[in-house]
């Protein structure tokens, strides 16, 4: 399974970042590798949380990053 971050700088100075595949997966940071890293966590417990509720099965996941 493969996940992509997206980035992308709000008006207000702040960097949003978010993985389309993962709906409600986004978070802001001061940089952008900030808000990729917060997004890449926030990702990972969702993920868990599906395992451990038997809503996935496990699969290889690959997460790339992408700046807009």
């Amino acid at each position: 399974m493969k996940f992509r971050i997206e980035c992308e700088r709000e008006e207000d100075g702040r960097w949003l970042a978010e993985v389309p595949e993962l709906p409600g997966v986004l978070a802001y940071g001061a940089t952008a590798e900030e808000a990729q890293g917060r997004a890449e966590v926030l990702a990972l417990r969702v993920l868990a949380e599906r395992l451990e509720h038997g809503e996935a099965r496990p699969v290889d996941i690959s997460i790339s990053l992408a700046t807009l």
